[in-house]
C-alpha cells in the first residue's frame, strides 16, 4: 500500500497532467490517488467502469501520486496551489489519502465537508472517520479501506499466542529468538510493533494517539523503549515486511508483526504456510486508513459524491476491497457480511473478529510523538 518509495518527477508529471478545462461534451471525473500502483488500477480497472455505467457521458481517470505521506503530500501542494491562485474549479474531483495529509488539507480548508451529504455516512462508525494522528477531520472524510498490523504465529509451535505485550515479554524469554520483527528502519509492521511496545509501557497511549503533543513525555517514551532494548535480546531482527513473513514460512521464527493484507495475499500466493494465523495483541497495534475525500472547489462535486457513495457501497467493499486486495473494508465490517460468501468472510474475520479489530486495531500515534518514537528508539535501542 504505502511502503515504497516515491518518484517525485513522475508524481508531478501525472498531477500535472490532469485538464483544467471541463468544456468537453464528456464530462471528466478525475481522481488522485496516493499508494502504489494497485491503488491507480482500482480505480481505473474496477470502480471507474461501474461509475460509468451508472452515469453515461463520463468518464473517470485516476492518476497516482506516489506512495506514503509523500504521496499525500503531492495532492496537498497541488490543491494548496489552486487555493492560492484563487481557482474557482479546481482539477481534482476526488483524492485518495493518507491520515497525514488529511488532517493538514483539513486544517488548511481545502477540503469540503461532504460526509453528511453522502447516503453512506452512517456506515462508519470507526473513530479513524473521525481523528487523523490526533486531528479533527470529522466529516471531511470516508475511509476507503483500514490496513492493519497484527502478530502472524504459527500456532504447531505457538500454542496460546501471548495476549498482551506484557505476555509477550515473558513468552520470548521462554522462547528466545522464535519471535522477530523490523525494527524501525527495515518496513512498517516493525514500526507498528515498536509503537504499539510503547503505547503498552508507556502509561501514556491515549495521549499518543490523540494528544495534545507534549514534548515532556520523551522521558516515559524512553523508559519504555529501555525496556524494549532488553526485550530485543531475545528475538531475532528480521529484513523487512516481506522478511518477516519469510521467515515465518520457512520456519526461522514462529511470531512477528505483519501487515495482515500482505499475509493474505502470500498465503493466496502460496508463498506462506497455510498454517500460520493471526491475533491481535493488548491493548492494539496500529493499522491505517486510507482516506476519500473531496476538495472544496471541486469542479465536479455533485458527480464525487456520487462516486464516493458507490466506492463506500457494501457491494463494492466487499467485492472490490476485501476479496481483491485482502483490506479490511472502510465501512463497519457487519454491513459487508451479507455480501461476502462465508468463505471470504471467515477467511479475513476469523483469526481476527471485528470486535478485536474494533478493539486492538489503534491509530499511529500523532506525527511529533511518532517521531520521538523512532529518534527514541535509534537512541536508546540501538545504542
Amino acid at each position: 500500500m504505502n511502503r515504497f518509495k516515491l518518484f517525485p518527477a513522475l508524481a508531478m508529471a501525472a498531477l500535472a497532467a490532469l485538464p483544467y478545462g471541463h468544456a468537453q461534451a464528456q464530462t471528466t471525473l478525475n481522481v488522485a490517488t496516493a499508494g502504489d500502483q494497485n491503488m491507480v488500477d482500482y480505480v481505473n480497472n474496477y470502480l471507474a467502469p461501474r461509475f460509468e455505467k451508472m452515469n453515461p457521458g463520463v468518464k473517470v481517470r485516476a492518476v497516482g501520486t506516489g506512495p506514503g505521506d509523500a504521496g499525500s503530500q503531492k495532492i496537498y501542494e497541488k490543491l494548496s496551489a489552486q487555493q492560492k491562485a484563487g481557482t474557482t474549479a479546481w482539477d481534482i474531483d476526488v483524492a485518495v489519502i493518507h491520515q497525514r495529509g488529511a488532517a493538514t488539507m483539513v486544517g488548511e480548508k481545502l477540503l469540503m465537508p461532504y460526509r453528511s451529504q453522502v447516503n453512506v455516512d452512517k456506515l462508519v462508525t470507526r473513530d479513524t472517520a473521525t481523528n487523523a494522528l490526533g486531528a479533527n477531520v470529522d466529516g471531511y472524510v470516508l475511509p476507503m479501506f483500514h490496513s492493519q498490523i497484527a502478530f502472524a504465529y504459527n500456532p504447531e509451535v505457538v500454542k496460546a499466542p501471548p495476549k498482551s505485550f506484557a505476555e509477550l515479554a515473558e513468552w520470548v524469554k521462554k522462547n528466545p529468538k522464535q519471535f522477530g520483527y523490523n525494527g524501525v528502519k527495515g518496513g512498517m509492521s516493525g514500526v507498528g510493533f515498536v509503537m504499539g511496545w510503547v503505547s503498552a509501557n508507556a502509561g501514556i497511549g491515549e495521549k499518543l494517539e490523540k494528544g495534545p503533543y507534549d514534548p515532556g513525555q520523551k522521558a516515559a517514551i524512553e523508559k519504555s523503549l529501555g525496556s524494549l532494548k532488553e526485550f530485543n535480546q531475545y528475538v531475532v531482527m528480521t529484513p523487512g515486511n516481506a522478511g518477516t513473513l519469510d521467515m515465518l514460512n520457512r520456519g526461522e521464527i514462529a511470531m512477528g508483526p505483519v501487515w495482515v493484507d500482505m499475509f493474505y495475499t502470500w498465503q493466496a500466493d502460496g508463498k506462506l504456510n497455510p498454517k500460520v494465523k493471526l491475533s491481535l495483541p493488548s491493548p492494539g497495534l496500529p493499522g491505517q486508513p486510507m482516506y476519500y475525500v473531496i476538495p472544496a472547489k471541486a469542479a465536479n462535486a455533485q458527480l464525487a459524491k456520487k462516486f464516493v457513495e458507490l466506492a463506500e457501497s457494501p457491494e463494492v467493499q466487499a467485492e472490490g476491497i476485501v476479496k481483491q486486495f485482502n483490506w479490511y473494508p472502510g465501512i463497519d465490517p457487519q454491513h459487508v457480511q451479507s455480501k461476502l460468501d462465508a468463505a471470504s468472510w471467515n477467511k479475513l474475520f476469523t483469526d481476527i473478529s471485528p470486535s478485536d479489530l474494533a478493539r486492538y486495531g489503534r491509530p499511529f500515534p500523532l506525527s511529533e510523538y511518532f517521531t520521538d518514537i523512532v529518534e527514541g528508539y535509534e537512541r536508546v535501542v540501538l545504542k
